[in-house]
């Protein structure tokens, strides 16, 4: 079952894709009150579970998979023991405890461990953007695509379990049912202390597109771009005294040199086409379009700050908020801002841009190809 032939993960979409162009299962969906026409959830689900199956197969020499496979060899595999275990741990206790519950029930593969948090993860994926994307297949496929896939259900999958689980309270967020949204957010934080981050950032979010809040977010990402050195200082200050106290002298020593520009233009494709189509935005008026504008905006700035700091620490921050730029906004403004006719040349080009991105990072990043 382990994935040998990367190309795999561009073949399986496009036989999905044409078995439902030519078999289409859909379902009237109610979306904020409006009645739209999406994926039913049976081809939803077979388009999205062969990526849970080869997260679960990755191979060792792949990504942190090493370690992993090493810190749950050394859970322990009983219930009894999980508050004395958890307690010892420094950060993430809520990931340790999650750790100890699977061991605990389903034991000692570590198989089965990645599968169930792939499955967690890719269920938490495919429930939003099904309900919430116009082209539920172009969203996955752009997830595969755009190498976060590899990037974090193969790799950084503590954090990335707690960022698909503030991406399935997509619906409190839109509906601004502050209490339990902030409740999930803090339990996703015990999961990864990353989490907090979308404390601040659900109400930055809120509102129309591109309003007083996102431009201030573009402004102070830039400054920080320009005074790095003192954005840098103040981050390692602020950061004292809490489980990432050590992580500007990390990047430092790791020799981190930031974001590779190319992936911080990819993120900021959608936020770009925002800009250009801003009037389509504006007319529609669209409650989760208007979010996912937002958000894409904040994973850009956050991405520009990357880009002159860390790669390793900060580059990792703007996934929480892409899964929605990339997810929902890019297929929306696709399928919105041109003609239906140009619209069906953009989402070729779209296609084979980021295949043309999938190839440079699987082949000349990470020499999977």
């Amino acid at each position: 079952m382990e994935l040998t032939n990367y190309w795999w993960l561009l073949i399986w979409p496009a036989i999905v894709g044409i078995l439902f162009i030519m078999y289409p299962l859909t379902q009237k969906e109610n979306v904020l009150g409006q009645y739209v026409e999406r994926w039913n959830i049976i081809p939803a689900l077979i388009l999205a579970a062969p990526y849970v199956v080869w997260a679960a197969f990755r191979p060792d020499g792949w990504g942190d998979t090493s370690s992993y496979r090493y810190l749950y060899k050394m859970v322990p595999s009983s219930l009894d023991q999980l508050i004395s275990y958890v307690s010892t741990a420094r950060k993430d206790k809520g990931f340790e405890a999650l750790s100890v519950i699977i061991k605990s029930i389903f034991g000692n593969s570590v198989i089965v461990f990645f599968f169930i948090l792939a499955l967690i993860q890719m269920l938490c994926i495919v429930l939003i953007l099904r309900k919430y994307s116009c082209n539920y297949w172009l969203s996955i496929f752009l997830f595969v695509v755009s190498t976060d896939y590899m990037s974090w259900m193969h790799n950084g999958i503590r954090q990335f379990t707690a960022v698909a689980i503030v991406f399935a309270t997509t619906g409190l967020m839109l509906k601004k049912k502050y209490v339990p949204l902030i409740i999930i957010i803090l339990v996703a934080s015990t999961i990864h202390g990353s989490a907090l981050l979308m404390l601040p950032i659900v109400f930055i979010i809120q509102g129309k597109a591109w309003n007083k809040k996102t431009l201030i977010c573009i402004f102070l990402s830039l400054l920080a771009l320009v005074f790095v050195n003192q954005f840098t200082n103040m981050l390692d200050a602020l950061l004292s005294d809490t489980q990432y106290t050590n992580v500007v002298s990390d990047w430092e020593s790791m020799a981190d040199d930031g974001t590779n520009p190319i992936r911080v233009l990819v993120y900021s494709v959608p936020t770009i086409l925002s800009l250009i189509g801003y009037k389509y935005i504006k007319n529609a008026d669209d409650p989760v379009i208007n979010m996912a504008v937002n958000a894409g905006i904040v994973a850009t700035a956050i991405s520009i700050i990357s880009m002159g700091t860390s790669g390793v620490f900060i580059g990792r921050l703007p996934i929480y908020c892409s899964m929605y730029s990339t997810g929902i906004l890019l297929p929306w403004e696709i399928k919105n801002i041109f003609t239906k006719d140009s619209s069906r040349i953009i989402l070729l080009a779209t296609v084979a841009c980021y295949i043309a991105f999938f190839y440079y990072q699987m082949h000349f990043t990470w020499n999977l190809l």
